[in-house]
């Protein structure tokens, strides 16, 4: 919730559009109900956003046209290793990185040498290692289920996407996301990482943490300790969609607003 309430505040200070998008590129494992959940709890929460919800299993044909862009660029190659094969390497080790063959298991891209380096909003310059921070990706795995990585790139220059806001634990894939950005020739991209909310013991709240799930009748008190969390100025508990309003008006406001390194 921190990087939804960030990213919401930040649109609509600029005046901007704050768009909901579904990842679900692997239908089968979606859990049956889980979307009308997550759009219910963003309403629960007076988070609104703009435009129609953006489904991923709907735009397969679009990522398959940039996955055919890339192949024919040479920026990919086919792999046909496994996660066993895998096991225990930080990054991909370019086991399959110079097959020339179209039958692999997946498709990976070849991130090459040297760092991929932006100015991040909120987390200040960041710069990774392509070989060593990022490794040759997954674009497609496998049964054809395209990577987060590509669907993400692709619907960001489709929507005019101009900035995301996120976690920082996402800040690897913001590399992975400007180098296909830079090899499919479209328009970058601004980003601005959050801190992640931890636990006591230092772990990353979330389902797989076993970290409480949301509730709505709890979205006031929920969106006070986001606020806190974010460093902004107190924000008294009302209705979620009033506390918003007055958390836009302070983070328009305060030259004092910077996430980063709030924890």
């Amino acid at each position: 919730m921190v990087a939804v309430v960030g990213s919401w505040l930040d649109a609509r200070s600029q005046h901007g559009q704050w768009l909901v998008r579904i990842d679900d590129l692997d239908p089968p494992r979606v859990v049956r109900g889980a979307v009308d959940d997550i759009l219910r709890t963003l309403e629960g929460f007076g988070l609104t956003w703009d435009g129609p919800v953006i489904y991923q299993s709907e735009r397969n044909h679009r990522y398959q046209e940039a996955l055919a862009t890339l192949i024919d660029n040479g920026d990919v190659f086919p792999c046909f290793c496994s996660r066993k094969d895998l096991q225990g390497a930080p990054v991909y080790p370019g086991t399959c990185r110079h097959r020339t063959d179209y039958e692999g298991r997946t498709w990976r891209f070849r991130v090459g040498e040297g760092n991929v380096k932006w100015a991040d909003r909120y987390a200040g310059h960041k710069e990774l290692n392509c070989a060593t921070d990022l490794g040759d990706f997954l674009v497609r795995g496998v049964e054809e289920v395209f990577s987060y990585h590509l669907a993400n790139v692709v619907d960001d220059a489709d929507f005019g996407i101009t900035d995301v806001i996120r976690g920082a634990d996402l800040m690897e894939s913001t590399g992975c996301h400007i180098v296909l950005q830079r090899a499919l020739q479209f328009k970058p991209v601004q980003y601005g990482h959050l801190p992640i909310a931890l636990s006591e013991d230092g772990i990353k709240l979330s389902k797989q943490t076993h970290a409480r799930p949301l509730e709505v009748a709890e979205a006031s008190a929920c969106i006070q300790r986001v606020l806190e969390h974010l460093g902004m100025p107190s924000v008294e508990l009302d209705a979620p969609a009033v506390m918003l309003s007055t958390a836009v008006s302070l983070w328009r406001s305060s030259s004092s607003i910077n996430p980063r390194g709030r924890q």
